[in-house]
């Protein structure tokens, strides 16, 4: 069964026994892994805190795959609340960055999404959303507010987008 599958079916289950609060979700799909933790759950939507989307096929994946990924991503998904864009790529590592292209601003700071992707290593992707506060080094991670059905359209393109697939 695929990982979206999975993870549509997860989520039912899941929100089906009410409301939950911090949670993680995990499914499996032969080598590839999708995990998610969640501060909240219920019947329609999450506050997700981090995704992360281990693809077996990525470990062969070149630089110029994870190029043509990051560009791919910022043009399938659109969906979000900021449009994201590639910031930093990374020919040792091969990996790359992609970033709110406009965070949305708050009085005292802003918000953006973060993908990283990672050929290398652990052949992942993590999407997280950030806060930072003007004047206070650092950021803090805060949770994304989904409807279930965005989460696995977002799930699915990451997939749908990435390096070897038809």
């Amino acid at each position: 069964m695929s990982l979206t599958s999975q993870l549509e079916q997860k989520l039912k289950s899941t929100a089906a026994a009410g409301p939950q609060g911090q949670c993680s979700l995990s499914m499996t799909s032969g080598s590839d892994q999708l995990d998610l933790d969640l501060q909240a759950l219920d019947s329609m939507s999450c506050a997700l805190l981090e995704l992360r989307l281990q693809l077996a096929k990525l470990q062969s994946s070149s630089f110029d795959d994870i190029k043509k990924w990051a560009e791919a991503i910022s043009t399938r998904i659109t969906y979000l609340l900021e449009q994201v864009a590639p910031l930093e790529f990374d020919s040792v590592s091969s990996s790359a960055v992609i970033r709110s292209a406009q965070p949305t601003q708050l009085p005292d700071g802003a918000v953006y999404y973060e993908l990283i992707l990672q050929a290398t290593g652990s052949s992942t992707v993590t999407l997280n959303r950030y806060q930072a506060v003007k004047g206070t080094p650092g950021r803090s991670q805060v949770a994304m507010q989904l409807t279930h059905e965005v989460l696995v359209k977002l799930v699915n393109d990451l997939i749908a987008t990435s390096p070897g697939t038809p």
